[in-house]
């Protein structure tokens, strides 16, 4: 069957960082796009995919075997592993891992499967088409399956306000710190008053960080801040997400899992999305032209998260690795499905040299920023940092839950 790809899709080219390995990718690391049949973006190619990649049978095998294994410590490729947060708890206690000044030891968990694995987004038509149901089971079983292929491993926090410590001269308060590590520190006394309204948010909020990071990059041209999440677990009142009025929802759960929002394909292609066609921008709309766009993404753009604490944080915390600790770490690519777009997440192994960063405490005045995305590509500055969120097992046991806002941008120089 011929794939008939129209003359407007825009097909990102390929990118890796200098010095990094291939990533573990479908179609052969190209974005989806390229696979666009009648306008789809490729969604009914990735859906295939997931469909033949669960047929094989890989990752039911792993998961099989993990279930199957003798309790206690699963050894890895890449180190000794726990399927229980307890007992690489257990573990790191018993061993005497310790944590610098400010620290932490702790479990974290990450993904033991070098295969790309697949999404598909709840808001996606399959879930509700009759005719489709057998699909719809095997691909609800392979996303729990993309839970339970995963370990916990020991893991070291570094207080993130000492990071001149580690690195003399380097202030986590500066782009320099952004461009070396992936990740900063900044501060903001927001004026929103309802972080639950989500036409406040986008009212008050976004302008205040798209200030935020013109004043933090001062040879940036333009910041667009484009959607935002709010996580509170313990939040009581209604969660409903709605795409099309510009609700995100409020999540209850925390990404407890080492991964990152964006890679070489997705940095572009959801900039460009949002340039041309406003596609899920909760933000400033914007009306450029394909060649206006593309002239835009000459330059170098980035893509920030900003993270600000509701109330101190003193449980879930969010903590960041920074860049030169997996520079030359391969990528696993994770498709999220939706029914006019697939995007493009990336999740990593472990590795005991990952250095990683925590904001003991967080202030609600306190924003951590972490990089998604550089269109740099020659190794001079981090690509990206990778993150997560943790369980803090020295907070006391009636420790309030985070609950924080995240904004997602895109910074233009």
């Amino acid at each position: 069957m011929t794939t008939q790809t129209t003359a407007t899709v825009y097909i990102p080219t390929r990118q890796r960082t200098a010095g990094q390995a291939a990533p573990f990718a479908a179609n052969g690391g190209s974005s989806y796009l390229s696979l666009d049949k009648n306008g789809d973006a490729g969604t009914s190619a990735a859906m295939a995919a997931a469909l033949e990649q669960i047929a094989e049978g890989q990752a039911q095998a792993i998961v099989n075997k993990l279930e199957t294994a003798p309790p206690g410590p699963v050894q890895t490729e890449w180190g000794v592993g726990f399927r229980r947060y307890a007992e690489c708890l257990n573990y790191i206690q018993t061993n005497n891992i310790k944590a610098p000044e400010g620290g932490l030891a702790l479990p974290l968990r990450y993904t033991i499967h070098q295969q790309p694995s697949y999404s598909i987004v709840s808001s996606n038509a399959l879930w509700h088409d009759p005719a489709r149901q057998a699909d719809a089971h095997a691909l609800r079983k392979d996303e729990q399956n993309n839970t339970r292929l995963s370990l916990y491993f020991p893991q070291l926090m570094r207080d993130a306000r000492r990071i001149a410590e580690y690195y003399p001269g380097l202030s986590p308060y500066s782009p320099a710190c952004m461009d070396q590590l992936g990740l900063a520190l900044a501060s903001c006394d927001s004026a929103c008053n309802d972080f639950y309204n989500a036409a406040e948010v986008q009212r008050v909020f976004y302008p205040e960080m798209e200030k935020l990071l013109l004043e933090f990059f001062p040879d940036a041209r333009d910041a667009l801040v484009y959607n935002h999440d709010i996580f509170d677990k313990d939040y009581t009142g209604d969660r409903s997400e709605d795409q099309d009025k510009k609700i995100p929802g409020i999540n209850a759960t925390y990404a407890n899992i080492v991964h990152n929002d964006l890679n070489d394909n997705s940095g572009r292609v959801r900039c460009q999305e949002l340039l041309t066609k406003n596609l899920r921008n909760f933000g400033r709309t914007q009306n450029y032209t394909a060649e206006q766009a593309e002239a835009k993404m000459a330059r170098r753009f980035i893509s920030i998260n900003l993270a600000k604490p509701m109330h101190t944080v003193r449980q879930n915390p969010f903590v960041l690795c920074a860049w030169p600790s997996f520079a030359n770490q391969p990528y696993i690519t994770n498709y999220r499905i939706y029914d006019d777009r697939v995007g493009e997440t990336t999740r990593f192994t472990y590795r005991p040299e990952h250095e990683w960063y925590w904001l003991p405490a967080q202030t609600p005045t306190e924003v951590s920023l972490l990089k998604c995305y550089d269109s740099i590509t020659d190794g001079s500055v981090s690509r990206w940092s990778f993150h997560s969120a943790c369980i803090d097992p020295y907070a006391p046991d009636d420790a309030p839950c985070r609950k924080n806002v995240v904004v997602r941008s895109y910074v233009f120089f």
